[in-house]
């Protein structure tokens, strides 16, 4: 059941597809992949540059489901977490999920992937949400 008021920003952000509890959760889900991905990029294993592309993507696409309405922010989301992990395993950072030390880049390493995966997960909760509102 449907407990919004009409012109509240929760009904907005209902008729947009964006349920809520969708949203905060991509954005934490976000907030906590970059903190993995600063951590590897801390403990020294990687070798990124100055301004790395895909903590920018994991950022602006955390910025652009915070704080826009816009219809295309859940597919931005989905975007940057497929080709963060597309570059994880494209770099061969996968042993970094199984070795232990650095500890650093282990922990962070399994916070980036979870939380990337539960982003794309949200996301395209979120687009199917849009397309089937769009549809109605």
């Amino acid at each position: 059941m449907d407990t919004h008021q009409p012109g509240s920003e929760s009904a907005t952000s209902s008729q947009l597809g964006w349920r809520p509890i969708l949203r905060k959760l991509t954005v934490v889900a976000l907030l906590i992949a970059s903190v993995g991905f600063i951590a590897q990029m801390v403990s020294g294993v990687t070798d990124t540059p100055t301004i790395p592309p895909g903590l920018v993507a994991i950022v602006v696409a955390a910025a652009l489901v915070a704080f826009t309405s816009w219809v295309g922010a859940p597919l931005i989301t989905v975007a940057a977490g497929v080709l963060n992990l597309i570059a994880f395993v494209v770099v061969g950072a996968v042993d970094r999920l199984i070795e232990t030390t650095p500890l650093l880049a282990f922990v962070g390493s399994w916070l980036m992937v979870v939380a990337l995966i539960v982003s794309c997960t949200t996301g395209t909760i979120a687009a199917l949400d849009t397309r089937r509102a769009g549809l109605e």
